[in-house]
């Protein structure tokens, strides 16, 4: 089994205020992975760390340099709210999109008929196919977070990091949501850790439960493992 992500013994404090500790988890291809935890329980905090824009107190955090097919690994993360497309942002929904299908350092790569039907679908798939001529910076804050979810399935990324990606979504969108999310783990191999609240809708598509838990007074930890 290929890991992407192998979490080990990490902790991390905000100055001298333990935050995580003793956090310990695998995220591995063709796998999806939730992390729950109630508000407040650092679960963004661990995402950023294992991305590396905050570094760990103690332990490490591997992210695999290759996929399975011995290529760079490709990483598509999601944060939770999206806020750098303001009023005056002058790209359409499509275009942005599409800039999801450029290869690194290839911007001026034409896209062809499968990068086209990539982008179809993945706008499809968040219910924003009918605003794709929309400028961007005219959409509200749950239409941005949608077509940033989007452009990440455009890049068809190896991994996907999501955070609470389905906020503002209906039930029904949210289940066809998911599917996309476990066709894409166990169709294609992708690996997928994602935060959410909604653990027990989540339950039947899920392969891993990791769920931040403390004591009183003690950081969050990693309590419960479950497939």
């Amino acid at each position: 089994m290929t890991h992407y992500i192998e979490v080990e013994d990490l902790s991390f404090y905000y100055d001298d205020e333990p935050v995580l500790s003793d956090i310990n988890f695998t995220v591995s291809a063709g796998e999806f992975v939730m992390l729950t935890g109630e508000n407040g329980a650092a679960k963004s905090t661990l995402l950023r760390n294992v991305l590396g824009l905050l570094e760990p107190a103690t332990g490490q955090v591997k992210i695999s340099p290759k996929n399975r097919q011995g290529k760079e690994l490709t990483i598509g993360y999601v944060p939770q709210t999206v806020s750098s497309f303001n009023i005056g942002f002058p790209t359409t929904v499509i275009e942005l999109v599409e800039s999801g299908r450029y290869p690194q350092n290839r911007w001026f790569k034409k896209l062809d008929e499968k990068d086209h039907e990539h982008v179809k679908l993945a706008l499809e798939s968040v219910g924003m196919w009918e605003m794709r001529h929309k400028k961007v910076g005219e959409l509200s804050g749950g239409q941005k977070q949608r077509i940033s979810l989007a452009r990440v399935f455009a890049m068809d990324p190896d991994l996907f990091v999501l955070d609470e990606p389905t906020t503002g979504m209906d039930i029904e969108s949210r289940k066809d949501f998911y599917r996309l999310l476990r066709h894409n783990a166990k169709v294609h191999n992708k690996g997928i850790l994602m935060v959410s609240h909604d653990d027990l809708e989540l339950r039947s598509y899920i392969d891993k439960h990791i769920e931040l838990l403390r004591k009183e007074n003690c950081p969050w930890r990693c309590f419960s493992m479950d497939s």
